[in-house]
């Protein structure tokens, strides 16, 4: 086993990844996500492999190799301005395997991240996988997150929301946090906060579909179409019939004339 230097262990993952680049992909991908970034047409288990396969030749990584690892493959070598879409994949894919050496302090890492990258490909890893384990095993991180409910830029906001999802998914659900952070952001016009209040709804209706019922019914007046489409997706078929109904009523009363 050779010591481990974080940035030969970048460039060996995008060793890995070269022979899997595809133009199309890439020029597709790019379109998809009205990127700036430059793209090499990986698709995301190619990625990971590239990630695990290196990892593999160098167990037992510390905390601060992982953390060198990701910023190694998150700048580009070529300098600044020239990203690559597929590195900063990674580098996250590095983050999340990692998760559960990271602390509190680390966060600033996933927030820098989060305001750079300013897309759900990269927001949604950072904030449901890396900054939600490191949130569940320390719970003196949520001071850290906290700030990001009410942050002017949605990707913050919208990380605050998905970090969350492992607590509910581990059946610990913070339902006092869910609701001080979604509560207000309900009559946001943003797509992409609509979206996540109703994700973490669905998430939180696969364990405990009453709270769900009550909440959305509770919330009908102000809850987008987006969220209240999937926070019922996953309730029980009565549950979520009488709150379609209810909606629907509502709907045509706001609606004018």
């Amino acid at each position: 086993m050779t010591a481990f230097d974080a940035e030969t262990a970048a460039a060996r993952v995008v060793e890995v990844m070269l022979p899997l680049a595809d133009a199309e992909r890439a020029a597709q991908e790019k379109r998809y996500l009205k990127s700036d970034l430059d793209f090499l047409g990986v698709a995301v288990p190619g990625i990971r492999r590239a990630v695990t396969e290196t990892a593999r030749s160098h167990p037992g990584l510390s905390r601060d190799d992982a953390l060198a690892w990701a910023r190694g493959l998150w700048r580009d070598p070529r300098g600044p301005g020239k990203p690559v879409h597929e590195r900063r994949m990674a580098a996250i894919e590095v983050l999340c395997r990692y998760a559960k050496l990271l602390e509190p302090a680390d966060l600033a890492q996933v927030e820098a991240w989060a305001r750079e990258a300013r897309s759900w490909a990269y927001v949604d890893s950072l904030a449901g996988t890396v900054a939600g384990t490191i949130a569940l095993r320390h719970p003196a991180a949520w001071p850290l997150i906290d700030p990001w409910a009410t942050d002017e830029d949605f990707w913050l906001r919208r990380s605050a929301l998905l970090t969350l999802l492992p607590g509910i998914r581990r059946g610990q659900p913070d339902r006092a946090r869910f609701e001080r952070y979604a509560t207000p952001m309900l009559t946001e016009r943003e797509f992409f906060i609509r979206k996540a209040i109703g994700w973490v709804l669905r998430e939180i209706s696969k364990q405990d579909p009453a709270y769900v019922t009550a909440w959305t019914r509770r919330h009908l007046d102000r809850m987008p179409g987006v969220t209240f489409r999937e926070a019922v997706r996953r309730l029980p078929e009565a549950d979520a019939a009488g709150l379609r109904s209810a909606y629907a009523t509502r709907a045509q009363i706001r609606r004018p004339f």
